[in-house]
């Protein structure tokens, strides 16, 4: 699996998971159940994670959605 977004931004994830889901993009939100640990101050940021096989893909989608700042450098 290969990060591809690092944020604190639930909103963002949640569109993010869902885009990457309806293109049949496997996606995992890495550090989710870190919010338990931190109290929800947002301290720790949440890791979207795709196969290695679809970081193309995935990057294209995140780009043409108009969110290309958000992704990672590779």
């Amino acid at each position: 699996m290969i990060e591809i977004v690092r944020t604190n931004d639930l909103v963002l994830i949640g569109f993010l998971q869902s885009l990457l889901e309806n293109a049949n993009i496997p996606v995992l939100v890495a550090d989710a159940h870190m919010s338990a640990l931190e109290g929800m101050i947002g301290a720790f940021p949440r890791r979207v994670l795709v196969p290695e096989g679809h970081m193309a893909q995935a990057r294209r989608l995140i780009a043409e959605a108009g969110l290309e700042s958000e992704l990672r450098h590779v």
